[in-house]
Formats: structure tokens, C-alpha cells, sequence
């Protein structure tokens, strides 16, 4: 098992979520709370959390699967603060500090999923 905490892609993030809650769901009107606002939470708070999840699991197959949920979700993060740019909610400055944050996140996930499933080849066939 893993330590999350020392995981760079898990600090990273972690920083995401935290801008979401506190740069970008701020600037939604009140109509939003249960909408758009919920979803863009759960969506960035899903990658950290499948990031933890998958440190807890006991092979790389298994914890390649939890970065992939991880990677579904930054999807969804990028999308959602596209959506909010779009409808005005948030601004220029923002959204792109946003979406440069999920990118390098999105790449950090996929490098990690690669090394993994390589890994992973490698094992399967010294097995």
C-alpha cells in the first residue's frame, strides 16, 4: 500500500479541489447550489479521493483502475469549468488557472496509469 500523501499527483490534486471550493464555486449564483455548483465539487474532490482509494488496494492493476476513475473525473472537472465560463459564472483568469490545473493533472494521470499498466506488462511476463 501507498502513501498518498508523498504522491505528487494526489498533492496537485488536492490543490485543484481546493481552488474549486474556494475560486470557483464562490462566484456561482445561489441558484446553482444544488446544480452546477454540487457537481463541480464532486467531480475535482472524486480525483483525490480515487487517487486515496487506489494507494489502499494491493496491486497496480487494481490501483491503475482508481487513477482511471481519478482521470474521468478531471474530465469532468475540465467540462464543468468550461460550462462555467461559458454561462459567466466565473472569469478569464480563473477558468484558465483552472483548466492549466486540470491538464497537468489529466497528463500526471495518464503518465502514471502508463507506467503502471507497463509495469504491469513487464510482471505478466516474467510471471
Amino acid at each position: 500500500m501507498r502513501d498518498y500523501k508523498k504522491l505528487e499527483i494526489w498533492k496537485k490534486a488536492h490543490l485543484l479541489t481546493q481552488m474549486i471550493y474556494t475560486k470557483v464555486v464562490v462566484c456561482f449564483p445561489k441558484e446553482e447550489t444544488y446544480a452546477l455548483s454540487s457537481q463541480i465539487k464532486r467531480a475535482a474532490y472524486s480525483i483525490p479521493l480515487n487517487i486515496v482509494e487506489g494507494c489502499g488496494r494491493l496491486t497496480e492493476r487494481d490501483f491503475a483502475r482508481f487513477l482511471d476513475q481519478a482521470l474521468g473525473s478531471a474530465h469532468e472537472t475540465e467540462y464543468c469549468a468550461l460550462l462555467s465560463f461559458d454561462l459567466g459564472y466565473i472569469k478569464d483568469d480563473i477558468y484558465n488557472e483552472i483548466n492549466k490545473q486540470v491538464n497537468e493533472v489529466k497528463a500526471m494521470l495518464i503518465a502514471f496509469i502508463k507506467a503502471l499498466r507497463s509495469d504491469n506488462v513487464k510482471s505478466d511476463i516474467n510471471s
